[in-house]
C-alpha cells in the first residue's frame, strides 16, 4: 500500500510541474527564465540537503557531469519557455511523447534489436504528436513553443540515459542541479534582466520554489525509492500516465480546453508508448 500511495504521489508531483509552470507564466507572476533558474536552485538546496542527511558526499565533479548538467538545462529552460504558449497538459503531452520516441530511438541507433511491436508502438506514438501540432481542428498550437517543448523532451531523455551509468542516483541528480543553476541563470534570468522584465512577485516565487523544491526535489528524490521496487516496463508505463493527469490538471485548475483533436492525439501517443513498452 505504501508503495501504491508513494508512486501515486511522485506522477501527480511531476505533472503538478506542468501546472505550476503554466500558471506562474502565464499569468506574468514570474518571466520564464526566472522561473527555470528558481526552480533549480531550490531543487539543488532541497537534494543537496537530502545527500547530507544520507551522510554522502556531492559529486561535482564525477565523469560526466557536465553532460548531465546540459541536458538538464536544456530540459529547464525549454520546459519554462514552452509554457508561455502551451497549455499545460498539451506541453506534458509533447514533453513525454517526445521523451519516449527518444530514448526509442537512441536505443534502436545503439544496435539494440527492436521488435515489431516496439516499431509499431514508436510509429503510432510520434503520429500522435503529428495531430496534436497538426494547425486546425480546434487546438492551435504555438510552433516555436512546440520547437522549445521537443528540444526540452530530448534534454530529459539524454539526462535520463545519461543517469543509468550513475550509482548513486540522488546524488547524482543533486550534483546536475548544483551544476546546472548557473548556465541556466546565465541563459534564462541574465537576458530577462538586461531586457528590462518586470521582478517577480511573491506568488511567481512562491510557486517556482514551490515546483523546484517540492515537485522536483523531492518528487524525483520519492521516484528514486519506489524506482527499485518496479519492473522497467511498469516504470515506464507509470510514466506515461503523467500526460493525462497534466491535461486533467489543466482542465480542472486552469481552465483548459479539450478538443476532439489534442484527445485524439492523446490516445495515439499514450497507447503507441504503451505498445511499444510492452514489446
Amino acid at each position: 500500500m505504501r508503495l501504491v500511495v508513494l508512486t501515486c504521489l511522485t506522477l501527480i508531483a511531476f505533472a503538478a510541474n506542468s501546472i505550476l509552470n503554466r500558471l506562474a507564466v502565464d499569468s506574468g507572476a514570474i518571466g520564464p527564465g526566472a522561473f527555470a533558474a528558481v526552480r533549480v536552485g531550490a531543487g539543488a538546496v532541497t537534494l543537496w540537503a537530502l545527500v547530507r542527511l544520507r551522510g554522502r558526499a556531492l559529486p561535482l565533479f564525477a565523469a560526466g557531469r557536465w553532460q548531465g548538467a546540459l541536458a538538464l538545462s536544456v530540459y529547464m529552460l525549454g520546459f519554462s519557455m514552452a509554457y508561455r504558449a502551451l497549455d499545460a497538459g498539451l506541453g506534458a503531452l509533447i514533453l513525454f511523447g517526445v521523451v519516449q520516441v527518444s530514448m526509442f530511438a537512441w536505443t534502436a541507433l545503439r544496435g539494440a534489436p527492436a521488435t515489431r511491436r516496439q516499431m509499431i508502438g514508436a510509429a503510432v506514438a510520434f503520429s500522435g504528436l503529428i495531430v496534436v501540432l497538426w494547425p486546425g481542428g480546434g487546438t492551435s498550437v504555438d510552433l516555436v513553443a512546440a520547437a522549445l517543448m521537443v528540444a526540452a523532451g530530448i534534454g530529459w531523455a539524454g539526462y535520463t540515459l545519461l543517469g543509468r551509468r550513475e550509482p548513486d542516483a540522488l546524488a547524482a541528480t543533486a550534483a546536475n542541479f548544483v551544476a546546472a543553476f548557473a548556465p541556466v541563470a546565465i541563459v534564462g534570468l541574465v537576458p530577462e534582466l538586461v531586457a528590462g522584465a518586470g521582478a517577480p512577485n511573491a506568488a511567481g516565487l512562491g510557486l517556482a520554489v514551490l515546483s523546484g523544491a517540492v515537485t522536483s526535489g523531492l518528487g524525483y528524490a520519492t521516484w528514486y525509492t519506489v524506482l527499485p521496487r518496479l519492473e522497467t516496463g511498469v516504470a515506464a508505463v507509470l510514466q506515461s500516465s503523467v500526460p493525462v493527469i497534466a491535461l486533467a490538471g489543466g482542465v480542472a485548475l486552469l481552465g483548459e480546453a479539450m478538443s476532439l483533436q489534442l484527445l485524439a492525439g492523446a490516445v495515439l501517443v499514450l497507447g503507441g508508448i504503451g505498445m511499444a513498452i510492452r514489446g
